[in-house]
């Protein structure tokens, strides 16, 4: 049977906010050209091992405002990171820390 755990509501609610801010940077990301900086598009040539080629259309890269909520969706992640992984909830625990940091990721899932 899976332990249960105590988390507390700081806890749960910073991992609850790195989840939305990881989903929210990768939609972000996926809406973004291919380079941040102006690039032209290329080719790859085929491979050894392999037929596939690969091809970029030209990149007009990021816009000021693209660049400054990608900087700042990913400034969060690492805030909210820190804030779970330091948080001071894990000195608590007796044993083996790693299950109760699994379980957390997944604590507020509905069943």
């Amino acid at each position: 049977m899976a332990e249960t755990y105590d988390f507390p509501d700081d806890l749960r609610t910073a991992q609850l906010d790195l989840h939305r801010t990881r989903a929210e940077y990768a939609a972000l990301c996926r809406t973004l050209p291919w380079s941040v900086a102006p690039e032209p598009g290329w080719t790859s040539e085929k491979h050894v091992l392999g037929d596939r080629v690969v091809s970029f259309p030209a990149s007009p890269g990021y816009t000021a405002e693209q660049l400054a909520e990608e900087q700042r969706l990913r400034r969060r992640l690492l805030e909210l990171s820190v804030t779970v992984s330091t948080h001071p909830y894990w000195a608590t625990l007796a044993g083996d820390v790693v299950d109760a940091r699994s379980a957390l990721k997944h604590a507020d899932e509905a069943p």
